[in-house]
């Protein structure tokens, strides 16, 4: 059975990729901001919504097991999407510095056009109180993963010094719960036991 990955994130493709999973990727063409528009849930429950939709988009079209999976941000009960521009990003990294913000994830495995299997994760990560001088170095350096991350950051980068202290799965701050999605490809046969 072929397993695809209803993402087009770099990150996503390369944990897969790492752990010596063999899989497809097809992007799912999900409106995202169509959906986040019309939601009403708290951050976590958008997460899985999200990755729901991208599985099920792309098993509705495509046989094999698909694996859709999202992330959100949260800070003080509320939902962040992307920033739209490096300054709108400063801002943010500069509002959240010595504080703490949450990675809500969503996880779906779908075949057929029917969700087989979730997992949500949530992870906490404290800024450190960064000086402006440092996010002003950080923002020249990160480039494009300001505008292409949620949190502005890559944390397995140069985005690993904006911090002091997470909680949670290292791979679920990635994007991708590793572990549990290994533990569900086994049960699957996907991969080996």
């Amino acid at each position: 059975m072929t397993l695809i990955l209803a993402s087009g994130s770099a990150s996503r493709r390369a944990i897969l990729s790492g752990a010596g999973v063999d899989f497809e990727v097809q992007a799912s063409g999900v409106d995202e901001d169509a959906l986040k528009r019309g939601f009403t849930g708290t951050p976590g429950a958008l997460a899985q919504a999200l990755a729901d939709a991208k599985a099920l988009a792309v098993s509705a079209q495509r046989p094999g097991l698909v694996i859709g999976a999202d992330q959100v941000l949260e800070f003080d009960g509320r939902a962040y999407d992307k920033a739209r521009d490096d300054d709108e990003a400063l801002a943010r990294l500069k509002l959240w510095r010595g504080r703490t913000h949450y990675l809500a994830g969503g996880l779906t495995a779908a075949r057929e056009g029917q969700i087989l299997w979730r997992h949500a994760s949530r992870c906490a990560l404290t800024m450190r109180p960064c000086s402006d001088a440092f996010l002003d170095y950080y923002g020249r350096q990160a480039g494009e993963i300001l505008t292409s991350t949620v949190g502005g950051y890559a944390f397995e980068g140069l985005g690993a010094q904006l911090f002091e202290a997470v909680e949670g799965d290292y791979f679920a701050i990635l994007g991708l719960p590793l572990l549990p999605l290994l533990s569900f490809l086994r049960t699957e046969g996907l991969i080996a036991t």
